[in-house]
């Protein structure tokens, strides 16, 4: 029987493929690669979508963080990025590396994913698809069965191990023919939706670049505070992180590192910022301005020790200049062809 390892992201396509493979009596396995930036995951380990899909198709998932190489690859692509700061080609280069070596090790014969030609403008052109097979050194060892019919057979279609005859040649946009195909498979819980990669949003890649221009050495931590809050650059050139509700509030005190302090109101409720202790002044008149009515508040300062600082009255940062120091509140100049 032939074995095949089954990149699964939850979403519809992959869901999908797996499942034509078990159709033809193929044996699937799935890994799943999570991300700083998936919009799906961002506080658990491992996407919650790829284990339900995994469980609707009764195959086992491994999953695999992914980490500082990854931020490095991130900032730093051999390959063009897409409208955002996604490194895509780049990406899907790493992962089929990763998951060539584990297809080893399972001893599967070939990588499954649910590529469909043409739905995305980076990766999924037959051009990047061959780049990066040749690059993650899978040549010929990746199965597309949503498209496979319109693509150069692969070596388990050559050697018999899949019969092609069975494949599909869905291609474009278009998610008509999956969601069609869905239906007569039975398969209606597939939640993470496609591009779901926070690098393409305009707004967090205002906020990557800003981070490279300023503070270029930045880690795994600051990179998942950048889709937390409102980010300001001050005058000084420091960063200030200014929550939007209680949860981001939540985090921000969970992300605290020494060095940093945390500003909050002190009786009424209101927004907490994260900031270099220098900064604390400037960040409690921002969170004054983001205060409900914009008044004068009391606000306290706390170390990363937990201990309290200072406590200080306040006046709010007058909105034009708040607006004028935050990043991403208008589109990034410049960009490149819709990313995936």
């Amino acid at each position: 029987m032939a074995k095949a390892l089954l990149l699964l992201s939850g979403g519809l396509d992959s869901t999908l493929a797996g499942r034509l493979l078990l159709g033809l009596g193929v044996q699937v396995e799935a890994v799943n690669f999570t991300s700083p930036f998936c919009r799906c995951t961002p506080k658990s380990l491992g996407c919650s979508a790829a284990r339900k899909a995994a469980d609707q198709l009764g195959i086992p998932v491994r999953v695999f963080g992914t980490g500082a190489d990854y931020l490095e690859m991130v900032k730093h692509p051999r390959f063009p990025r897409g409208s955002g700061v996604n490194p895509c080609i780049d990406c899907r280069i790493m992962i089929f590396s990763r998951a060539g070596r584990h297809m080893a090790e399972v001893g599967a014969d070939f990588i499954a994913t649910g590529e469909v030609l043409g739905e995305r403008p980076m990766s999924q052109r037959l051009e990047a698809m061959r780049l990066i097979e040749r690059e993650s050194g899978l040549a010929g060892k990746v199965l597309r069965p949503l498209s496979a019919r319109l693509l150069e057979p692969s070596e388990p279609e050559k050697s018999g191990l899949v019969d092609r005859s069975r494949l599909l040649s869905i291609q474009g946009r278009s998610r008509q023919p999956q969601i069609q195909l869905a239906r007569e498979l039975g398969i209606t819980d597939y939640l993470c939706p496609a591009g779901g990669c926070l690098l393409t949003d305009k707004e967090f890649a205002a906020r990557f670049r800003d981070m490279m221009e300023h503070e270029p050495g930045f880690g795994l931590r600051e990179a998942r505070l950048l889709s937390v809050g409102r980010h300001f650059r001050i005058p000084s050139g420091s960063k200030v992180i200014v929550g939007r509700n209680q949860e981001e509030n939540q985090a921000m005190a969970a992300a605290q590192a020494a060095g940093e302090a945390l500003v909050a109101p002190a009786v009424v409720p209101g927004p907490s910022a994260l900031c270099r202790p220098e900064s604390a002044e400037t960040a409690a008149a921002l969170v004054a301005a983001y205060t409900e009515g914009g008044m004068t508040i009391d606000v306290v300062v706390r170390g990363s020790a937990g201990g309290v600082c200072q406590m200080a009255s306040v006046q709010p940062a007058l909105r034009a200049s708040a607006a004028a120091w935050r990043v991403g509140s208008r589109p990034p100049a410049g960009g490149g062809p819709d990313g995936d």
